[in-house]
Order: C-alpha cells, then structure tokens, then sequence
C-alpha cells in the first residue's frame, strides 16, 4: 500500500452535513490482542502524527484522534462512511506495521455511535484497563489528544467528545474510590509503612536492590511525602548510585546494609539473591542499640530476601510478598465495587453527549434561536406595553412590527446555518451560533 505524506493544511473538497456523520471507534487492546501482537502495532509519538495527517486526506474520514499505549492502539473518527472507514483503517494499521491483515484483524474490535462514545469514557476513566482505575490512562489519552489538535486533525465533533471524556474521567476520579487504593505490590508496601507510622516524614528508608519494583517503591515514597533519607544498596555500586542520584538518595555498598540497619525506619528489599540478605543475625543485636525503635522490613522479593525469623524478634515486622498480595486481593474487590458507580457517570456522560450531538443538527439549531429571540421581544413588548395606554388595534400593530423584526434579523443566519457553503464546517458554525446564543442547557445560569 502507498502511504504518501500528509499535508498539515490539507482541506476536504467534499462537503459534508453534520446529520449524515457517525462516530466510529476502530482499536485493539490487552483483551482482544497478546503482548506479541501489540508491540508490533505500537505506534511511535513521530508515526502517529504521519498517520492521522493520511488518514485525514481520505474523503471519508471528517475528523481523526489515535492513542497509541503498550495496551492499546485505538483510532476515533467521525465519518459518513462509517462501513468503508472501519475497512481503511484496519488496512492502513496493518500496511504501515507491516502485519498481515488475517493476523491483524481477529483481535480488532469497532464501535459506532453511543458504543464508541461509551467505550472511549470507560478508556479515559480506567475502566477498560489492564489494573482498574490505574492513572496512567488520563494522562496518555491527554497527551494524544494534544498531539492531534497541534497537527488539526479533529474538530467540532471529537473535540467535545474528547473533552467530555475528561470530564467524566475527572467525576469517576473524585466521586469514587475507584484510584484510591493500593493495587501493585510497591505501592501496597508504602501503604502498609504508613500505616505502621501514621506518616512517613523523617522517615528513613534503605532500598536494597536497583530494579523497576525498587524504583517504583521510591517514586510512591516520594508522593507519601517521604522526608527523611534514601539510601540505595546493590551488588553492582554503579547500579545503585544511578538510582539513588534520580532521587537524591545515598549510594552505600553491600557489605554496609548490616550496620546501616540502627539508622533507618524502613528496609525495602526486592533482589535476585537466592538467600536471605537480611537475617535474624542481622537485626537481633541492633535492636538493641535502636533502643527498640520499631523497624519495618518490606520483601517484594521472589525468592525472599527477609529471614521470617525476624518477625519473632520484637518491634521487628516484616512483610512479604504474600501479605502484600492479601493487601492488592481485597483492595480490587473495593475497587471493583466502585466502577458500579464509575459506570452510572459514565452513562450519564453518553447520555449528555449524545443530547448535544444530536443538537448540533441545523433545525435545533434555528428553532431553538428563533424561540431565544422571539421571547426575548416578547417580554421586551410585554413591558413597554404595560406601560402605555394604546387602543388594541395599536397593540396589534406594534406585535406584528417586533415580529417582523426578528423575522429580518433571523433570516440572514438562519440561510448561512442551512447552507454555509463550500468548504466550510458547517458543524462548527451550529456549535459557534449555539455558544454564541447559550443555547444549551448546561450554558444557562
């Protein structure tokens, strides 16, 4: 397939009407694909901005969004063409990933109308993800969208939805718990430390290990308003400086993790060692000096890093990685009880978007103008009438004067909303005269 390069400033030579638009949402995801799949069809920052600049060239797609994650690549059109569309685009994927169509198309799902609207809420709200109400999502959908304003692919249509999506991910967020407790094993850890001192400010904590989880653990002490030092240990120094440096922390070696043990609050152990790092040897004689100061031990590692044995010794605890995981169960039961809610907003969401797309239709548009005029002049004649002491031939008259006024003053807007001409968006000038007028419901105060 030849993919020529796209134009920035390109402009559709085919009118299109609002009515005859759908929306159509076009992806593959963590459900529908494997790892193997998905990291073939992921699409760069560069790629995406190519993609959406072609895509937008052909006469049937109006407007384009694409996000691209490790967990989803998902392409939002508006369309009058929405059978051809789903077809192009699930062709274009497959070309410009070079993945045969008959592998390609099997995990890919479509939605039209009110299931693409409610597929992309779920999406933006954490509903649709690998780990439920995970943050990431919000961020990454905003950044996408950011990237196909700049290269002004979308309009009036998307743009509401995409905005609308934000809202109801923002609801979702502060009206639920979904996002409010801890579902990854670093995160778990840091939860359970504070609750073993209320709160972590001034807290030591001893990292031992250099790894993802380890940096992980850090970047959730860090939002915990950890204040009290970071020390980073690992086999290999360089390893372990180079963690502790991105969090202002301290390098120490190995060998030192047994004397650092009377300084620090917290151990957070997540090595590769097939034996214990931290014994009971280790601890029993420095609890001593700590003057028994309680010292909490976190092992995220597989095998264990902690000696059980030091549970035994008091004001020692230490947590593995099987109590975290009863931690994680029980806080994604919470978790899933609260999308029940989080899917009621949505709903409602779609609903609220659905009543606006349907109102960006021209005859709305107009009669809800010429109702916003004519009662406008109305309570305007009521007043003066009120006041003036006229036969009813003379009211009569004055009526038939205002009526014709709004007549005139109407016509001209209402011949350019019917007819707006060639080349021009003809939703943006309904959405403009609506905004221009508050038309809508949520614009009156």
């Amino acid at each position: 397939m030849n993919l020529p390069d796209g134009s920035r400033h390109f402009i559709k030579s085919q009118i299109v009407n609002i009515e005859s638009l759908e929306i159509v949402l076009i992806g593959i995801n963590h459900r529908s694909a494997p790892v193997e799949l998905r990291e073939k069809l992921n699409f760069s920052k560069t790629e995406t901005e190519q993609a959406l600049l072609i895509m937008q060239k052909e006469p049937s797609i109006h407007e384009v969004f694409m996000v691209s994650t490790c967990n989803r690549v998902e392409v939002l059109v508006s369309t009058d063409q929405p059978e051809a569309v789903k077809k192009l685009i699930a062709a274009y994927i497959a070309a410009w990933k070079n993945v045969p169509i008959e592998r390609f198309m099997p995990a890919v799902y479509v939605y039209t109308g009110d299931k693409a609207v409610r597929h992309l809420f779920r999406v933006t709200a954490s509903l649709d993800s690998m780990m439920l109400g995970e943050p990431q999502i919000l961020g990454q959908v905003k950044e996408a969208y950011r990237q196909a304003v700049d290269t002004k692919t979308t309009g009036v249509i998307l743009n509401r939805l995409l905005h609308k999506a934000f809202s109801v991910a923002k609801r979702v967020r502060s009206e639920t718990g979904i996002g409010g407790h801890a579902v990854s094993i670093s995160y778990a850890a840091i939860e359970l430390a504070k609750k073993i001192f209320d709160s972590l400010e001034n807290k030591s904590v001893l990292l031992v290990g250099a790894g993802e989880m380890a940096e992980l653990a850090v970047e959730h002490l860090m939002r915990s308003r950890c204040t009290g030092r970071v020390l980073v240990a690992n086999r290999t120094f360089s390893s372990g400086m180079k963690l502790a440096d991105q969090f202002n922390g301290t390098p120490i070696r190995f060998e030192e993790i047994p004397e650092t043990l009377e300084a620090i609050d917290i151990l957070i152990s997540s090595t590769g060692s097939p034996e214990y790092v931290v014994t009971r040897h280790h601890v029993k004689p420095v609890m001593r000096r700590r003057k028994n100061r309680p010292l909490f031990f976190i092992d995220i590692a597989v095998p264990r890093d902690i000696d059980p044995a030091i549970n035994r010794i008091a004001n020692a605890y230490v947590y593995d990685i099987d109590d975290l995981q009863g931690v994680i169960s029980e806080n994604i039961k919470s978790r899933q009880q609260e999308s029940v809610l989080a899917e009621r907003i949505v709903d409602e969401g779609v609903m609220r978007f659905r009543c606006w797309y349907k109102n960006l239709d021209v005859v709305p548009t107009i009669v809800a103008l010429r109702n916003k005029l004519y009662n406008i002049a109305e309570a305007e004649l009521y007043k003066t009438l009120h006041s003036m002491d006229i036969s009813e031939a003379e009211q009569e008259a004055l009526k038939k004067m205002t009526e014709a006024m709004v007549n005139k003053i109407l016509h001209d807007p209402t011949m350019f909303l019917k007819n707006p001409g060639t080349h021009r968006n003809k939703s943006t000038y309904l959405d403009l005269a609506r905004k221009l007028f508050r038309l809508d419901p949520e614009n009156h105060h």
